[in-house]
């Protein structure tokens, strides 16, 4: 009797910090940054991923450091499809002469040229068939939120590049009740930079910004504060320097984008129906993304918004969860799914 072997499903969070892959039957096999290190001449790639992510700040004049996704949507195509075949290749191992099908979770507000890119980059990298998902609906799904009740429920997810917030009942994102911001971990990183830049006239990386926030970055102030010693380079002299930095001035910081994504949910809460919004207020909002992982943050929301919030047993890994769970329901979610040809 001959030998038939399954092709294996790959759901895939392409997020603009992080690809999180979910092999489904097996779990989360890859989390690692989308970041990829390219020749600055021929522009072949050097590496990806965590490899890449270590060279940041430290290149010299022959390699570029690039994140092909921004905002949640594919910036270069080339380098995006190099990256998806490696962590396709990476994901499937021995498996990979069985072309796997994948799901990819896309914000909301994304064109159908986006989604065209996504869709062809997918094959492109060796897929065999490529579905595209809501990240909200991907989400809540990751989060074990029952989206398939009649009832409403509004899910919150703030990665890097993106906040995709939403009310979802009967396997669906509900008309008019969901927002897509271009704020994120990324924007909150460019607020602490642009903080130390102007108050202390400090100069600090990527990764120095990313290691702030998350060693005492708060969306409340702290009692009592908490300091960190920052390394970076002088403004005007030019030289190394280090400042002491409490966690107030970097609440102060981040204040503005946090506002934004205030507002989006105060926007998504003033066009649900009645109905729904008494749903969400028994139930309160669930918050999913690496960037809900900030402190105080979940606090934040419910105070301006008066309802309880929930903050994902894994926030990171939920979008990609949710893939896995679409690709083995897809007969139930086939009219909200986008595939391929």
């Amino acid at each position: 009797m001959p030998l038939r072997l399954r092709a294996p499903r790959l759901g895939i969070d392409l997020g603009t910090a992080n690809v999180v892959v979910n092999l489904v039957g097996d779990g989360i096999v890859l989390n690692e940054p989308s970041v990829v290190a390219v020749a600055a001449g021929d522009r072949r790639i050097q590496a990806i991923g965590h490899a890449a992510r270590d060279m940041v700040g430290r290149t010299p004049g022959s390699l570029r450091i690039m994140c092909p996704m921004q905002d949640g949507v594919i910036a270069d195509y080339q380098i995006t499809e190099a990256m998806l075949r490696y962590f396709i290749d990476r994901s499937c191992g021995r498996l990979l002469f069985v072309r796997p099908a994948i799901m990819v979770a896309v914000p909301t507000g994304v064109t159908t040229v986006e989604q065209r890119a996504v869709l062809d980059a997918g094959l492109a990298a060796g897929a065999r068939r490529v579905h595209l998902i809501a990240e909200p609906l991907a989400a809540a799904i990751g989060a074990q939120v029952p989206i398939s009740s009649p009832s409403g429920s509004m899910i919150v997810n703030i990665g890097g590049g993106t906040t995709e917030i939403a009310v979802v009942s009967l396997n669906d994102i509900v008309t008019d009740c969901s927002v897509s911001l271009r704020v994120g971990g990324n924007r909150i990183d460019d607020a602490i930079r642009t903080k130390l830049k102007r108050r202390y006239n400090l100069m600090v990386g990527d990764r120095t910004a990313e290691q702030i926030k998350i060693a005492i970055g708060s969306a409340l102030l702290l009692d009592p504060a908490e300091t960190m010693e920052v390394r970076g380079r002088d403004q005007i002299q030019g030289l190394p320097r280090t400042v002491t930095v409490t966690s107030d001035e970097i609440t102060e910081a981040i204040a503005e984008p946090l506002e934004q994504i205030v507002r989006g949910v105060r926007m998504v809460l003033e066009a649900t129906p009645p109905e729904l919004a008494a749903d969400i207020i028994d139930r309160g909002l669930v918050m999913t993304g690496g960037t809900s992982m900030l402190r105080s943050l979940d606090q934040l929301l419910a105070r301006e918004t008066g309802i309880a919030v929930h903050v994902a047993d894994q926030p990171l890994l939920c979008v990609a969860l949710g893939c896995g769970v679409a690709l083995e329901h897809l007969d139930i979610l086939q009219k909200i799914v986008i595939s391929s040809p």
